[in-house]
């Protein structure tokens, strides 16, 4: 029976579905920022201010903290963008959105390889990047939802998000190469027209249902819906009155935060546990990318069937565990442990950026879902906080092993919060 629903679902919807894989394929560029760090990180050879030469030159080595700020700036920005990106896709649909996404993210790689400072990072590929990131990235999961009935929900999105996920695995071996063959500078401003073009053409395709289109119902099993979801469609205001969207904005908060503090890190933390040179150095960003994208559309389709609290929780209690282990995996030099530990986080993370979405959507309805999941979002925002208090920990005591603990700690609090959250009553629905 679900396979007649789904052969109801119009070719439109699965065009829009992956025209959103498309453009988060290129916004993803976040999730290699650990390349970019690992080139200009300061060390014994290189303190933090001395200059580089041949084609870098014109740039300067970066303290870690310094090194983790533009990633950190392009989060915080991602994220408070997704909140005016969310109201322009209500508004006026997903196409204008994707467009200004892909000319600020482009024009943002630009402006930071032609800067070529610490302030160049952090103004073009923080500050634009962020705006271009998190208006484009509300265009797509909202429009691709709205064709697809809430008992898919988990699935669709985590289709969609797997893009942004999944970036790190093509983008990190392809900024090595330019990196090395063209400098920091040849390497933002290259990706830059690649992503300009390519989020802009493919954001063309993103299209919204017709008016009084009706999505195939949900199949039940002995009477009961798959999905517990709104019946009614929230407004913003009205979400933001409830005591669950404050639980969503804190799940997703210590949910992103453990696998933001790892991706900023991927890079060194491999150069430790191998302690010195390797081969492929961008094999494990990669790695993260392809754990990462599955981790969503896993989750995604998991939650769908066992329930989105039941899949936050298995998550968050493995990911914390792997937390706590990982400076005794680091200590241990074995680089296959090194891949597991941070494979379970990787694939963590990637499933909160199914999980919410899809949550948010079952408890304040589809309507309004582009603000209110931009609302929402504004934890993963708040989650780059995080990875630079590491860096100023790492700066301070030459290791992040308390950043880990604490990490865990704050994943071991979200469980117990997720297994209290329930659904809104609708009729506390202030219209």
């Amino acid at each position: 029976m679900g396979t007649g629903h789904a052969a109801k679902v119009p070719g439109r919807a699965w065009v829009v579905t992956g025209a959103g894989v498309a453009v988060n394929l290129c916004l993803g560029i976040l999730y290699a920022w650990s390349v970019w760090k690992a080139n200009v990180l300061a060390s014994a050879d290189h303190p933090a201010g001395s200059a580089m030469t041949g084609q870098n030159e014109g740039w300067v080595y970066l303290a870690d903290d310094q090194a983790t700020l533009a990633y950190a700036v392009c989060g915080f920005t991602f994220a408070l963008f997704m909140v005016p990106g969310g109201r322009l896709q209500d508004r006026y649909g997903p196409r204008a959105g994707a467009t200004l996404g892909g000319l600020f993210l482009g024009a943002g790689c630009v402006v930071a390889g032609l800067m070529r400072s610490s302030l160049g990072l952090v103004l073009g590929f923080g500050v634009l990047g962020g705006v271009g990131m998190g208006l484009g990235y509300a265009a797509t999961t909202p429009a691709a939802v709205r064709w697809f009935g809430p008992h898919r929900r988990g699935l669709v999105v985590g289709l969609v998000v797997a893009g942004y996920g999944a970036a790190a695995v093509y983008i990190s071996p392809l900024a090595e190469y330019l990196i090395g063959a063209y400098g920091l500078s040849g390497s933002f401003i290259a990706l830059g027209g690649l992503f300009a073009v390519v989020v802009i053409a493919a954001g063309q395709l993103l299209r919204m249902p017709p008016a009084g289109y009706v999505p195939p119902a949900a199949a039940s099993v002995n009477g009961v819906p798959p999905v517990s979801v709104a019946r009614v469609d929230w407004t913003p205001g009205a979400m933001l009155g409830t005591w669950q969207f404050f639980a969503l904005f804190f799940l997703m908060f210590a949910s992103a935060q453990s696998g933001l503090l790892v991706i900023a890190n991927a890079k060194p933390l491999l150069k430790e546990t191998a302690r010195g040179v390797i081969e492929f150095p961008w094999l494990l960003v990669s790695f993260g990318g392809v754990v990462n994208a599955l981790g969503r559309v896993g989750t995604g389709l998991c939650s769908d069937r066992v329930g989105r609290t039941n899949a936050y929780t298995l998550n968050a209690v493995l990911a914390a565990a792997c937390l706590v282990a990982l400076p005794a995996v680091v200590a241990s030099g074995i680089v296959p442990l090194l891949y597991l530990v941070l494979g379970v986080i990787f694939w963590q993370y990637g499933g909160t950026l199914s999980l919410l979405p899809a949550w948010t959507a079952d408890f304040f309805g589809s309507k309004s879902l582009g603000l209110n999941y931009g609302l929402v979002f504004l934890g993963w925002g708040a989650a780059f906080a995080i990875p630079l208090v590491g860096g100023a920990v790492r700066v301070r005591t030459g290791n992040l092993d308390a950043a880990f603990y604490g990490s865990a700690a704050l994943l071991g609090v979200a469980i117990v919060v997720s297994r209290f959250v329930s659904r809104p009553e609708a009729s506390a629905v202030r219209h």
